[in-house]
């Protein structure tokens, strides 16, 4: 947990955990994607319309959910049949099935979060199949996503890049 005073800007509680629970490499591409976002800013600085905020904003958000679909973007594949018609997911199957060492330790303790609980229960409950973002996103990676390859975090690093320069360069 780490609990932040927005009004101070300061930490009030801190595990000291912080630095190594994301995937090192996945790290790096997070923070260099908020660096781009930071340069960009500095670069523009002078004309900063709302459009060219909401663009930075996609950036971060790019990030995010590029980030998640690296991590939990198989997630669909482990989701099974029940015999009382919703779905169960299998999670030591979907944690194991990830080559990074360092990526099943983060879904190891990922996979315990109120968060990630909630995210699969609605999965395994929802009875309309309705697609939201991150599932046209899911079901869009998966289909890019090479038989062999169930983690690609060399592909997330090119792709973020990639996206963030497509972003810029569209406004």
């Amino acid at each position: 947990a780490l609990m932040v005073d927005l009004g101070t800007d300061s930490f009030i509680k801190q595990m000291d955990d912080e630095a190594t629970l994301l995937p090192r490499k996945l790290q790096a591409a997070l923070e260099q994607a908020l660096e781009q976002r930071n340069d960009i800013i500095n670069q523009d600085s002078d004309s900063e319309s709302d459009e060219e905020c909401s663009s930075l904003n996609s950036l971060v958000s790019e990030a995010f959910i590029r980030f998640f679909l690296e991590t939990i973007g198989h997630y669909s594949l482990f989701l099974t049949p029940s015999e009382q018609g919703g779905r169960v997911f299998q999670r030591e199957a979907f944690r194991k099935c990830v080559a990074s060492k360092s990526v099943r330790r983060f879904l190891g303790v990922f996979m315990e979060s109120q968060m990630f609980a909630g995210f699969i229960q609605d999965r395994e409950l929802r009875k309309c199949r309705a697609k939201g973002l991150f599932e046209q996103r899911v079901e869009q990676y998966l289909e890019e996503l090479p038989d062999t390859e169930q983690g690609g975090v060399n592909k997330f690093l090119k792709g973020l890049g990639s996206k963030m320069k497509f972003l810029h360069k569209k406004n």
